[in-house]
């Protein structure tokens, strides 16, 4: 009886027992390859679980590791927990490396064996990064391998506390047929090291890179095993590197840390909340920029929406965003010429957020909508102001969450002005930590607009 095989999807992960051209889960064509089954047979009983009543359960006070890189321990929840698996994703030359390898030497104070792997450079290589980053723990070993039974071997004779792949696209089983880097090269070797991970309570940190479309290669079968996903955002042509958690089990998901790269390494920015503003926003009048107080998770950013709107001569006029949703303002832009009566039809619209930063949260929707209005019209908005609030289809201003907290940090940097959702204002001027501000409360999109904007 000849070995059993199956076809895998290399894209998504679909399993399938006959060949097909096409995808039937993601669509791609030529994705599914063989592989063989591995069959296992287990020589000893396994062992039952038996259940217990959730007040049976006996918890031991949650232990951090501590980074020293603030920025780093507070978007994993205060700190790196023990036996965690922890993904760090994003494109090559983005910063993943160095700032695995800061952090490894940051935890040499455990005073325990720290096992480097390193599967894309030599060990040579990696003395080398080592040294321009100021790395020099004697705590801190370099295995440059990639067949993961001999890390695994490693693991086993070193009893680290703590482990970094770099990266798992390189690793691979022998046992297994498909190339490393694989979809199925991934999940299994993933897997492997989750087992370690929870049996020995070792902390393993796995590189990944991202793939054409801007997701972790193998990615999706990947975010679900682990137990935090950190993304790099941002383009490695902008100095400032945003660290993001979209999957954190033992945290928020909310949070960010803001990372600045330097000739030594990745340097956290602590005081960020002017970050990603000009040195001269208070004081210059520009028509289509203004600025807007947005959280992420617990801090506040002000950011500087920019918008030019431009003539077309093109039966379909463009729409270009860098750093928010198209289709968001797809619909900003339909509202506006509903409830604002302005017309788009034959107006090329262009919207960026200054330094790289992406906001997504609804809040932002009146500094967008007065921004295009202030290109469209020539109109600036007037000195040391911001603007916040919420955009219904009906052309009416909602409420945002924190508010107090972003007009507290637009007060501290030189802000004297803010519009907001006239359903906040009576709320608002009760608070005395408030009356270095100016409160315009806006109902409907046409008052904000007129509120807003300069008068020529």
């Amino acid at each position: 009886m000849g070995s059993k095989t199956r076809f895998v999807c290399q894209k998504c992960g679909y399993v399938s027992l006959k060949w097909m051209g096409r995808c039937p889960e993601c669509g791609e064509w030529g994705s599914l390859y063989e592989e063989s089954i591995k069959e296992e047979k287990s020589s000893s009983p396994l062992a039952i679980s038996i259940p217990k009543t959730i007040d049976e359960i006996k918890t031991s006070p949650k232990k951090y590791y501590y980074s020293g890189i603030s920025e780093f321990d507070r978007i994993l929840g205060g700190g790196i927990v023990p036996g965690s698996l922890i993904l760090i994703g994003g494109e090559p030359g983005i910063g993943k490396s160095t700032l695995l390898l800061e952090v490894v030497n940051k935890l040499s104070y455990l005073k325990h064996p720290i096992l480097y792997v390193s599967g894309e450079e030599s060990a040579e290589q990696t003395k080398l990064r080592a040294l321009r980053l100021g790395v020099d723990s004697s705590f801190l070993y370099i295995l440059p391998e990639t067949n993961l039974e001999i890390i695994l071997q490693q693991i086993d004779k070193l009893k680290p506390r703590v482990v970094a792949i770099d990266s798992i696209q390189t690793a691979y089983l022998e046992d297994l047929t498909p190339i490393p880097g694989s979809i199925t090269q991934i999940r299994e070797c993933t897997a492997h090291l989750m087992k370690v991970a929870k049996k020995e309570n070792i902390t393993i940190f796995l590189v990944g890179h991202v793939t054409k479309e801007g997701a972790i290669a193998g990615p999706r079968v990947l975010e679900h095993m682990v137990d935090t996903v950190l993304y790099f955002e941002s383009s490695r042509d902008y100095q400032y590197r945003v660290l993001r958690a979209v999957k954190n089990r033992f945290g928020p998901t909310s949070e960010i840390g803001i990372f600045k790269m330097e000739k030594d390494g990745l340097k956290e920015v602590v005081d960020s909340s002017r970050l990603f503003l000009r040195d001269s926003f208070l004081d210059t009048n520009i028509p289509g920029a203004v600025i807007v107080p947005t959280v992420e998770g617990s801090r506040v950013f002000l950011v500087e929406i920019q918008a030019l709107v431009s003539n077309s001569n093109l039966a379909v006029p463009r729409r270009i965003t860098q750093g928010v949703d198209y289709n968001r303002i797809c619909l900003l832009l339909a509202v506006l010429e509903k409830k604002g009566k302005f017309h788009f039809f034959n107006k090329d619209v262009y919207i960026n957020v200054a330094g790289g930063m992406r906001v997504d949260e609804p809040a932002c929707d009146l500094a967008i909508a007065l921004s295009i209005i202030s290109s469209l019209t020539n109109k600036p908005v007037p000195t040391r102001s911001a603007a916040l609030g919420e955009i219904g289809l009906a052309g009416e201003i909602r409420p945002v969450g924190f508010i107090e907290k972003r007009l507290k940090e637009a007060i501290k940097l030189g802000f004297t002005r803010c519009l907001l959702p006239s359903s906040e204002l009576q709320k608002l001027k009760r608070n005395k930590e408030l009356s270095k501000i100016e409160l315009i409360g806006v109902g409907r999109i046409g008052e904000a607009l007129r509120k807003g904007l300069k008068e020529n």
